[in-house]
């Protein structure tokens, strides 16, 4: 049976974190080839194909599409522009890896969906708990029984990102071949402030892990259209009540991260950073680190196995879209003081 052609990707939005996540993971994938970068800056367009040796650049993301040269893009643009370049992705029958988050519009996001089932192809988001080891281990955890059934939750999230959100000078020196643009700095190509931008991985990581929906959802901002300070209390669809708080301005620089989960059979205690798992039930205590479990998938991996029909995505356009859900909800119970019910 002949080998299968490697899956030709583009990068639409050719930047720092594509730079630091996906395109390695595209070059050390087997089935997988990085032919083409789109960005608007021409100067680190060069500096991005210089060091990822592709021949093929772009400055309009349509022209990369039409080229001939691609068969999936990753999407890795500004957040308000998701919604155009994966839905112009997809009409051109191409599969899609787009970053969280999926889109800053809800029913923008449901189309995407609608759209990749029309043309069957691929609409995966790099949302983080999927990919990473310890989110997968406790979704099985939760998967399995082993846990019972969700009861409550509090996950709580410290860190600086004043820089990332242009409210402070960025460092000399920051990961990645090109320097990150501002656009986290604008609340419109934002879609909001640090909630959209990180806390929808910790929104997922309640979500995908535990296998619940958020019905209502009561929120506290600092600022309701621009969020460093954010707190959530949330009533998942098995009527469990589940606390969320995102601190974004801590003097201690390095992220702290301590989730806490109540199941009916059982508790567990995640901290970050590294991660780690301790898991409580029947009395025992089982100490789980994120060095000691198997390696997690890449979203490239993923893109490619859908691609070539090995599965169906770790997370589902839904759940992606969920996360969106709840925090415009939250953004709309912070600026009107009320519950709102989704």
């Amino acid at each position: 049976m002949p080998t299968p052609a490697p899956l030709r990707i583009g990068v639409i939005g050719a930047g720092a974190f594509a730079s630091r996540r996906h395109c390695p993971d595209i070059l050390k994938h087997q089935e997988a080839e990085l032919t083409a970068l789109c960005r608007r800056d021409a100067q680190a367009l060069r500096t991005m194909a210089e060091a990822f040796d592709v021949r093929h650049t772009f400055s309009d993301h349509r022209a990369l599409i039409e080229s001939g040269l691609v068969d999936a893009v990753l999407v890795a643009s500004p957040h308000d522009l998701h919604y155009e370049h994966a839905r112009d992705a997809l009409a051109a029958g191409m599969h899609v890896l787009v970053e969280k988050p999926v889109t800053t519009d809800v029913e923008q996001g449901r189309a995407l969906i609608a759209l990749a089932g029309e043309v069957d192809r691929a609409l995966i988001v790099a949302q983080n708990p999927p990919y990473w080891s310890h989110c997968r281990h406790l979704r099985a955890q939760f998967g399995s029984g082993r846990l019972g059934e969700l009861e409550s939750a509090s996950i709580n999230w410290v860190g600086n990102a004043l820089a990332v959100l242009g409210l402070e000078p960025m460092p000399a020196h920051m990961p990645g071949v090109v320097p990150p643009t501002l656009y986290r700095a604008s609340a419109d190509q934002n879609g909001g402030g640090f909630l959209m931008d990180n806390g929808s991985h910790l929104l997922c990581e309640l979500v995908w892990c535990c296998q619940r929906r958020v019905v209502e959802v009561t929120a506290q901002m600092d600022n309701a259209a621009f969020d460093v300070r954010c707190a959530l209390s949330m009533r998942l669809d098995n009527g469990a009540l589940v606390t969320l708080s995102q601190t974004a301005d801590s003097h201690i620089r390095t992220k702290r991260q301590h989730s806490l989960y109540y199941g009916s059979e059982g508790t567990v205690v995640l901290r970050g950073f590294p991660f780690s798992l301790e898991y409580t039930c029947d009395g025992q205590v089982d100490l789980v680190r994120e060095e000691d479990l198997p390696e997690a998938p890449t979203p490239v991996g993923d893109l490619v196995d859908w691609a070539l029909g090995r599965s169906k995505g770790e997370i589902s356009g839904e759940t992606a879209v969920h996360v969106v859900e709840i925090v415009r909800a939250a953004q709309t119970s912070a600026s009107e003081g009320r519950a709102i019910v989704l």
